[in-house]
């Protein structure tokens, strides 16, 4: 069992991530790109170390959870990177969403150092990675896999294994299709139920009880009725995820209909709403082209 991880990495998901680690007693050292990411670490015992090699030379283990891939790439084999910083026999545990291609190349470029990869995208949303609830889906070698089984436990509550290095990667990517798909479909079934008169709060309990519901419609559903948008997730983000998918789509020379239509739509929320634009607010390319808006009370500004 490792018992001190390297975190780099500390944006909205990253930070809830690491904070989960010190709460079940592992020892932190991190780094991000804005130290004031890390007080609440840092107040709780992580330990600061200036950039990624600072990190990795004082560990085993290092975990990112990054942006893109190129920031993945750059942080771990640039200057100053994991790389410069692990000593041979070390891990670099890979939390962000990357392709399965990807994950595959910078698992050669660091196992051509003697540095061992697993990869461990999350799934299930912001608000599970700060109870320590999210879900967890790893893919690398087996005795990996074992080895760093508690840290996983620490963070999420539904650990997978879903292969050798890149499997989890298309299984995240098919998950995160699906609740963009189901995120559209969210905001035209509550817009149908406006204009039909129906209560938007009374909608969206009875979608809840429904064989239509789903578990964006459970959480995006709230902060898109509250008007806020705020599931910690950019419209960046999901294009990503969504162009990785049409990847994978001509790679396995599968048709996916709704996927690729769902990638357009995002795409014209992005221009219409910038990158930075929280990915639930494409229902406002809806609400904008009814000129409707979909509000109720009660509902919270962020899960």
């Amino acid at each position: 069992m490792v018992k001190t991880y390297g975190f780099i990495g500390l944006g909205h998901l990253g930070r809830f991530l690491a904070g989960s680690l010190l709460r079940e007693g592992f020892g932190l050292v991190v780094t991000d790109l804005n130290k004031e990411n890390a007080a609440d670490l840092i107040a709780a015992g992580a330990i600061w170390a200036g950039d990624a090699q600072a990190v990795a030379e004082q560990v085993e283990a290092v975990i990112t959870c990054l942006p893109s891939p190129s920031v993945s790439e750059r942080v771990l084999t640039g200057e100053r990177g994991i790389l410069a910083g692990l000593k041979p026999g070390g891990c670099w545990i890979e939390m962000s969403t990357l392709d399965e291609q990807e994950i595959i190349r910078l698992g050669a470029m660091a196992a051509a150092q003697g540095i061992r990869v697993m990869e461990a995208p999350v799934t299930g949303g912001v608000h599970l990675a700060a109870s320590g609830e999210i879900s967890v889906i790893t893919g690398g070698d087996q005795d990996l896999y074992e080895l760093h089984l508690p840290a996983f436990q620490a963070m999420g509550n539904q650990i997978f294994r879903a292969g050798p290095l890149g499997k989890a990667a298309i299984i995240k990517v098919i998950t995160n299709m699906l609740a963009f798909i189901h995120l559209v479909a969210c905001g035209e079934a509550l817009m149908l139920a406006k204009k039909g008169g129906i209560d938007l709060t009374d909608a969206f309990n009875i979608i809840k009880a429904s064989s239509g519901n789903s578990f964006v419609h459970e959480t995006e559903g709230q902060v898109i009725l509250n008007g806020s948008y705020n599931i910690n997730f950019t419209m960046d983000l999901a294009c990503k995820d969504l162009g990785f998918a049409m990847g994978f789509a001509r790679d396995f020379g599968v048709p996916l209909d709704l996927a690729s239509q769902t990638e357009q739509t995002f795409i014209r929320a992005r221009a219409a709403y910038g990158g930075d634009a929280w990915s639930s607010q494409v229902v406002k390319l809806l609400e904008d082209a009814v000129g409707t808006d979909l509000r109720a009370p009660g509902f919270p500004a962020e899960l």
